[in-house]
């Protein structure tokens, strides 16, 4: 029985940069990873499969810094984890002893068993495998007539790639009035659901899939709430995710109220010498304070890089105190981000905002090829601390996010911002005259100053 140091369950992004924040870190540890497949895959890369990337192949991920480090990698599943012995056994039979043993886990698809049919051939699911998505892949080369239920980034991603195939005809069915609408502001989520109808994708939001039908265990069609039969030859559920913890359950660790590993704010659980990371592992909202539920690759490589270099003795200051959940895509060309508070979720939260919008052309001047318009709404706090952001437009929308993620977890305010001092070219950004970063801070001061008098 080979002993390690630090056991990692999981390679995807969490386990994955655990393991390189912890050997750079900590060299002379032994690590041991394991991964459940030979190939793993970039999560949030897998629409593009079926049509911009054309394959799997273009979208690997693997732990090879990782192994570069001097890392161990075994292709096994850990199907059991004694904690009191400190002993993990794998499928293959071989066991492994640890000092500390970190889950990442990740997350699993949930599966549609509450709607008749989610069982009959041809319904498939965007699972995180990549030996599932190759087959995947190859099976939705014959399929004609699509049917992807659930309008988050997932299932709208995958829809308007797969409706880039002229051959195929591709309806979203979506619960909710607006597709993104757990992610972005009701005005963002018009935005990116009229976007989405501008492709090829047949978008129908307010309406919910009653039956999957089928002809001798094929899909052949779905029922919606509206009466509509839509006729199918494939189902794709994009309808979520959830923590993927059974093993972490099994060998007693406690959950949370969504299934997820309970975690202090330095991935530690309870049990000592065990922690738990990314997706698998519990996340608390920046501003609520309250157990979330954002499951984002950035998320957990942030707490990744925490843990890692504090597995052995804090050692580096945790610089974030909660889950921001920034989100990004491009949809019909257009890219969309948000992060931290809008106006829909500040109202569920029953946080006060003060809010402003700005728009410009991310070049100056706005006459070259590559201009694109861009605006940004910015969310502050009565007293001017930055609590949120949107941006939409052009491709600079991904990064300007990122800025703006930086100042709500740094907590600056819009009086700091409009000292802010930028970096501008013609070709790659807008006028340091009127970056709308900077205009949106003044406009809310503006609203702030105008309130107190």
């Amino acid at each position: 029985m080979k002993n390690y140091d630090v056991i990692i369950i999981g390679a995807g992004p969490a386990g994955i940069i655990t393991g390189v924040t912890a050997k750079k870190a900590y060299p002379n540890k032994s690590i041991l990873m394991f991964k459940e497949e030979e190939k793993g895959l970039v999560p949030c890369g897998i629409p593009y499969i079926f049509h911009e990337l054309n394959g799997v192949d273009k979208n690997v991920m693997g732990p090879k810094p990782f192994i570069d480090l001097g890392g161990d990698i075994q292709t096994d599943s850990v199907i059991d984890v004694n904690l009191k012995d400190k002993i993990v056994k794998t499928e293959s039979g071989l066991e492994y002893t640890y000092d500390k043993l970190v889950f990442a886990t990740g997350s699993k698809v949930i599966e549609a068993s509450f709607i008749p049919g989610y069982d009959l051939k041809n319904v498939f699911y965007i699972r995180k495998s990549y030996n599932y998505i190759k087959q995947l892949f190859e099976e939705l080369k014959t399929k004609k007539n699509i049917v992807v239920i659930g309008g988050g980034f997932i299932g709208a991603e995958v829809a308007e790639q797969l409706a880039l195939h002229s051959y195929k005809n591709v309806t979203l069915i979506e619960s909710e009035k607006q597709c993104f609408s757990k992610a972005f502001s009701r005005e963002l989520s018009l935005k990116a659901t009229k976007a989405l109808s501008e492709t090829k994708v047949n978008v129908q939001t307010s309406v919910r899939v009653e039956k999957v039908n089928g002809d001798n265990g094929n899909v052949s069609s779905v029922l919606l709430s509206s009466g509509e039969m839509v006729q199918c030859d494939a189902v794709i559920m994009a309808i979520g995710y959830k923590p993927n913890t059974d093993l972490a359950k099994n060998a007693g660790l406690e959950l949370n109220k969504m299934g997820a590993i309970k975690v202090d704010s330095y991935e530690r659980t309870e049990e000592n010498g065990v922690c738990a990371v990314g997706d698998c592992s519990q996340t608390i909202g920046f501003l609520t304070g309250r157990s979330d539920y954002v499951m984002l690759a950035s998320t957990a490589t942030a707490e990744a890089r925490v843990l890692g270099h504090n597995l052995f003795g804090v050692k580096i200051k945790k610089n974030f105190n909660g889950t921001i959940a920034v989100f990004s895509t491009e949809i019909n060309g257009i890219a969309m981000a948000a992060a931290g508070v809008n106006d829909s979720n500040a109202k569920d939260s029953n946080i006060k905002i003060v809010s402003a919008e700005c728009s410009d052309f991310d070049t100056h001047p706005a006459a070259f090829k590559h201009t694109s318009p861009l605006t940004l709404k910015l969310y502050a706090s009565p007293c001017g601390s930055i609590l949120g952001g949107e941006v939409w437009g052009g491709k600079s929308a991904g990064e300007m996010i990122n800025t703006i993620s930086l100042a709500i977890q740094k907590s600056v305010t819009v009086y700091e911002l409009i000292s802010f001092q930028i970096g501008s070219h013609p070709l790659l950004t807008s006028a340091p005259t009127k970056s709308i970063l900077i205009k949106t801070a003044e406009i809310i001061i503006d609203k702030i100053e105008n309130n107190l008098k």
